[in-house]
């Protein structure tokens, strides 16, 4: 079975686009609930079909409530609930107890860590708000923190529910704005510490590298240390409820010179300007296009799309929703030659395996333990550019072989006429003759562990 699968897999990924029309019926049912959501329920690429492609994604750019049972979970879980002061509160206080309690400080980690991979995943499986947990995912990765160093570890569940989430469809500057002032983020990137004299480049480089312009894209080295001074003084204070704050005393009030124009001395609102300029310049609009492109549509994507893209960007001055609704609308994102183009990346591997299953969640942790061993452990990455979302980063031999074991693991409570029913018009008719020839108890494996489910 292994062996099928992983040299499918391989043999698929290594195809090139077969025609280039617009994918029409369940097929692009399918399509878009592989890219505007986690893959298929058992139902959904009928339901998508009969209400249309259009209607589905205009439902799914707006906010309809949760399930009840689905949010009634989540306000039990309740570390994840904390402001980021009561949970920072609560991490400091663990850490100062003495050499004789390691075992409670541990527990106390592990039961923040535990409870905020189980919120993301319990929402990411069973919300119906689909899109908006695939742009927390995106924007998650786009503005990552690592939830393993210090107090970050404490702040990740405020970062992702206070910083991010309020804002994946909306307006990039609040977005921006989000990330920066939030503890998580100034903690990470260590500008909570930058001041005039101890300057700290981290945040000013990776504002500029990866949130905003792009690698090169029209700065220089100065003027990563020029917007690293006009962010002196952005820190928090950790025992006033971790709230974000401007201390005048450490900023650098000197004068500074910044993309070519000069910056006079105005306190934190230096850092402000900053941002306003960011979030709608020409290559922030390319630059986040783009990924979002590459996330929603191919590893490379079409320069023309990514182009309209970035006009709608510029044009709405950073309207994420407007920016979404330009791709979704495109010819590109319908084509069929990107149908299945991309490979599923750990987690969405492990959330859509699950969503297709249909199995009830009554136990969300051992999913958190199998992203761990697929190499991408939740809020795990430790470096700020995020987990990649392309197939180079992810098809390897080991990497499948871990996915069929998981395929495996699922297959006891899982009924494979159900998981081929949600599949449908996804599974190959080379997958569904080796399947129906196979061990009845191996049926479901399969399907999950197919070439087929592997890509989106």
């Amino acid at each position: 079975m292994r062996t099928w699968i992983m040299a499918a897999v391989l043999a698929a990924a290594a195809q090139g686009a077969a025609w280039a029309a617009p994918l029409e019926g369940e097929q692009a049912a399918l399509h878009v609930l592989n890219r505007a959501a986690f893959g298929p329920r058992p139902g959904d690429v009928e339901r998508v079909r009969q209400v249309g492609v259009q209607a589905y994604i205009d439902e799914q750019l707006g906010h309809a409530p949760l399930p009840v049972a689905l949010a009634q979970r989540l306000d039990s879980l309740g570390t994840v609930n904390m402001s980021a002061g009561e949970a920072l509160a609560r991490f400091q206080q663990a850490r100062a107890m003495g050499q004789g309690a390691q075992g409670e400080r541990r527990e106390v980690v592990a039961q923040m860590a535990s409870e905020l991979a189980e919120a993301r995943l319990l929402r990411a499986i069973e919300s119906p708000r689909q899109l908006e947990e695939v742009m927390v995912d995106f924007w998650y990765n786009h503005f990552n923190v690592f939830a393993g160093k210090g107090q970050d570890r404490a702040l990740v569940a405020s970062y992702e529910r206070d910083a991010i989430r309020p804002h994946v469809f909306g307006n990039f500057r609040q977005l921006l704005g989000a990330t920066a002032k939030h503890p998580a983020m100034l903690f990470y990137l260590d500008n909570w510490v930058s001041r005039a004299g101890g300057l700290n480049e981290n945040y000013a480089r990776e504002l500029m590298e990866l949130h905003t312009l792009g690698v090169d894209n029209g700065y220089t080295q100065k003027d990563v240390t020029e917007l690293a001074r006009m962010l002196t003084g952005w820190t928090y204070a950790p025992r006033r409820d971790a709230q974000f704050v401007f201390d005048p005393r450490r900023h650098d009030n000197g004068a500074k010179s910044w993309l070519g124009k000069p910056v006079s001395a105005r306190g934190q609102a230096e850092g402000e300007y900053a941002l306003d300029v960011l979030a709608v310049h020409p290559a922030t609009a390319r630059h986040v296009s783009a990924k979002l492109a590459q996330y929603f549509v191919a590893d490379a994507p079409p320069a023309a799309l990514v182009e309209r893209m970035a006009q709608s960007w510029l044009a709405s001055r950073g309207d994420i929703r407007a920016v979404l609704r330009t791709m979704f609308a495109s010819q590109e994102f319908m084509d069929q030659q990107y149908a299945g183009a991309k490979f599923k990346t750990p987690y969405q591997f492990v959330v859509s395996a699950a969503r297709a299953a249909a199995v009830p969640m009554t136990e969300v942790k051992p999913l958190a333990g199998t992203l761990a061993r697929l190499g991408m452990p939740l809020y795990g990455c430790q470096t700020p550019d995020g987990y990649k979302n392309t197939e180079d980063a992810w098809l390897n031999p080991d990497g499948l072989s871990r996915r069929i074991a998981y395929a495996i693991s699922l297959a006891p409570a899982t009924d494979a006429a159900i998981v081929q029913a949600a599949l449908g018009p996804g599974l190959s008719r080379h997958t569904l003759g080796v399947v129906a020839g196979s061990n009845e108890r191996l049926r479901a494996a399969m399907l999950l562990g197919s070439p087929d489910f592997m890509q989106r």
